[in-house]
């Protein structure tokens, strides 16, 4: 017996002075500075739910939000925050991309108008100015949502407004604007004590998209290490969902620039549309928009959904 006690000290001894297996790191650009689009990010990383994955992810935000898919292409990234439609451009573009996982499942994009404008329905913005920020897909959306009113591209004027949506809108600079997220400028002109009026593409002729989707080199991403990050990102979520309030003193107590009434606003409308399962991939969904975006002009062929997107595994 003796013998067999000092046998175990040995061995705990042993198992205590090991080195812990170091965690897997991991580099996340983000699309834009932190807002509430990134909770399950943020919180999966204040809950410790990547350090349950044996993840340690550095979370960046970028100089330029155009950056973070030619950062994660050029190999200079792992992970990037981005957005379906300039997928779809980008891989047609030589981009060596790949979707592997969704962070909001629903469009934000909106074609925002004021509510005491003279932009009623889709038919007013005839003859009238449009601000946008971003060319191509845009363009691409506005044409579609045009279409069923009996009007086109040509039938409006196209104001390039930089990333000044809102400023533009409420000075009256443009009578609509397109790209706008129903999520922030909504509720901006909202505290401003204006009232605004989306425009939901999904509504208007544009297939369904997710919005803000994870992106990886397909050359040299680990798939069981992003299948780690994706699970620690859907406990994350789970857990905003059930405790909203709690999720959001977490993610806001992250950084003083966020505890405002707009990221407030911004958490709650956000909120339903998290992706519940973020690895899932919805084929469909993606054949859809490449057959949009190709009918649109916008892409020469079509490329199959094994060259836009996968749904990655653990094993």
């Amino acid at each position: 017996m003796k013998t067999l006690n000092a046998f175990t000290l040995i061995l705990a001894l042993l198992l205590a002075t090991t080195p812990a297996a170091a965690a897997d790191k991991l580099t996340l650009v983000l699309d834009w500075f932190v807002n509430p689009d990134h909770g399950p990010i943020i919180v999966a990383q204040e809950k410790g739910y990547f350090a349950d994955e044996d993840l340690e992810v550095e979370v960046i935000a970028p100089a330029d939000p155009s950056d973070p898919p030619k950062l994660v292409a050029a190999g200079k990234a792992d992970l990037a925050v981005s957005y379906q439609p300039q997928l779809h451009l980008q891989i047609h573009e030589g981009l060596s991309l790949t979707r592997v996982g969704t962070l909001v499942a629903t469009p934000l994009n909106c074609l925002l108008a004021l509510e005491d404008g003279p932009v009623k329905s889709l038919a007013d913005l005839k003859g009238r100015k449009i601000g946008f920020s971003v060319a191509g897909v845009e363009e691409a959306l506005l044409g579609a949502m045009l279409a069923p009113h009996g009007l086109s591209l040509d039938d409006v004027e196209l104001v390039n407004v930089n990333w000044s949506l809102s400023p533009s809108l409420m000075s009256r600079q443009v009578d609509a604007v397109i790209g706008a997220f129903r999520n922030f400028e909504l509720n901006q002109l909202a505290i401003e004590g204006i009232g605004g009026r989306c425009f939901f593409p999904e509504e208007e002729g544009v297939p369904a998209y997710d919005e803000l989707i994870y992106v990886a080199n397909p050359e040299t991403m680990d798939p069981a290490v992003v299948a780690r990050f994706l699970a620690a990102t859907e406990k994350a979520t789970q857990f905003i969902v059930n405790h909203p309030e709690e999720g959001w003193e977490v993610f806001a107590g992250t950084a003083k620039e966020l505890q405002d009434e707009l990221n407030a606003r911004a958490w709650k409308d956000t909120l339903p549309r998290f992706a519940l399962r973020p690895a899932a991939l919805d084929v469909g969904r993606y054949a859809r928009f490449e057959a949009f975006l190709a009918e649109a002009g916008l892409v020469p062929s079509e490329n199959p959904v094994a060259r836009i997107a996968q749904q990655v595994s653990g094993q």
